[in-house]
């Protein structure tokens, strides 16, 4: 998955874009504790499933 389709899906579904250093977003919801934190490049399985786990959400 590229990042633009993450950050589309994130967004989708409440993420909000809280902070960016160099090639790092984060994101953060309302309603959840955590952050998403990812780089600007093509996002690897296990980064995804960890986002996934993260989110709450399936973008596989």
């Amino acid at each position: 998955m590229n990042s633009n389709a993450l950050i589309k899906a994130l967004k989708k579904n409440g993420w909000v874009q809280v902070a960016k250093k160099g090639s790092h977003s984060q994101f953060a919801h309302p309603n959840k504790k955590s952050r998403i934190t990812h780089p600007k490049c093509h996002i690897p399985i296990g980064t995804l499933k960890s986002i996934e786990k993260q989110s709450g959400l399936v973008l596989r």
